[in-house]
């Protein structure tokens, strides 16, 4: 079996819904995943937008979510997640908005892509304190064993016409 990423709030290539974005609750869609291989013992996710700020001339990629250590045995998160919420050992990032937790889609220009992306490691990362997407893949580097990724897209809704 594959390891596979998916929510029950988007089909993969498709519109994330308004509720999950800063238009909405911005609340953290419900994931869920399947076929993690053998021998995985942690469990990392990274959520980022390859397409800022303009998807037509995009000059970085923007981070919005950033979780570690989640437990191997764990086959989803709850929709609307937070640090009280998550499984005992583990632990947050920092998001390009300088904070910890998600932060949903809320493109300045254009239509964007959102690249939820679940790695399945071979150990435990030690606490990095609140690292960003680049020390987290730095600290994973050589541990990862397999990587589910999953695509929603956002455009937000045009306001004053």
């Amino acid at each position: 079996m594959s390891f596979t990423l998916t929510s029950p709030a988007f089909a993969a290539d498709h519109d994330i819904p308004s509720d999950y974005t800063c238009e909405g609750g911005d609340v953290s869609p419900a994931l869920a995943w399947t076929g993690v291989p053998a021998g995985t013992k942690s469990l990392a996710l990274i959520v980022d937008d390859p397409d800022a700020p303009d998807p037509a001339a995009p000059k970085r990629t923007w981070v919005h979510w950033v979780l570690y250590n989640l437990p191997a045995d764990l086959k989803r998160l709850p929709e609307a997640v937070d640090r009280d919420a998550l499984p005992d050992g583990a632990l947050e990032g920092t998001n390009d908005w300088k904070r910890t937790g998600y932060g949903g889609p809320c493109p300045p220009v254009g239509r964007h892509r959102y690249f939820f992306k679940l790695y399945a490691l071979d150990a435990a990362l030690p606490d990095l304190s609140h690292p960003t997407k680049a020390a987290l893949e730095a600290a994973m580097a050589g541990h990862v064993l397999a990587k589910a990724e999953l695509v929603g897209k956002y455009q937000k809704a045009r306001t004053g016409e």
